[in-house]
């Protein structure tokens, strides 16, 4: 039986939590006839690689706890001019399997209430630049036409 206590993952590592949340959305990836590679060294902000019958995709995957409100995803690391770069965000909550969604890098050169550019300039402002994603009961509605099935039919 698949273990779905997610608290007390993310409360023994934040690292193994979000590795857990690679492995995962690698295994739906491959559920549906992708190729996926894989590096050593995440270093570039890229966690996979994905080859499908219209090309390849860069992959970067952000795995959170459902009381989570806010991701960051750091500019110098995600470049949303890519056309093959797209961020995996998984949700995880207690008891449920989680819900993936699909987010072209492209989608931030359209900020909205879901997704947001952060770019910190005033010298008081110490955070690095970012693109971030504003989750709430308000912007469900705009993530929901990100889920993980409805996108991936594009790719």
């Amino acid at each position: 039986m698949l273990n779905k206590d997610w608290k007390n993952l993310s409360e023994k590592s934040k690292q193994k939590f979000g590795a857990y949340g690679e492995y995962y959305a690698k295994m739906e990836f491959a559920s549906y006839g992708f190729d996926i590679f894989t590096s050593e060294v995440d270093d570039h902000g890229v966690d996979f690689v994905l080859k499908g019958n219209q090309g390849f995709y860069e992959i970067q995957v952000k795995s959170i706890q459902s009381t989570t409100n806010y991701v960051l995803i750091r500019k110098e690391h995600f470049d949303v001019n890519d056309k093959n770069l797209y961020l995996c965000l998984l949700i995880f909550e207690q008891n449920k399997l989680p819900d993936l969604y699909l987010i072209a890098a492209s989608e931030w050169n359209n900020e909205n209430n879901l997704l947001k550019d952060r770019d910190y300039n005033k010298p008081e402002q110490k955070s690095k630049p970012e693109w971030g994603i504003n989750i709430s009961k308000k912007n469900k509605h705009i993530l929901d036409k990100y889920l993980f099935e409805n996108i991936l039919m594009t790719m």
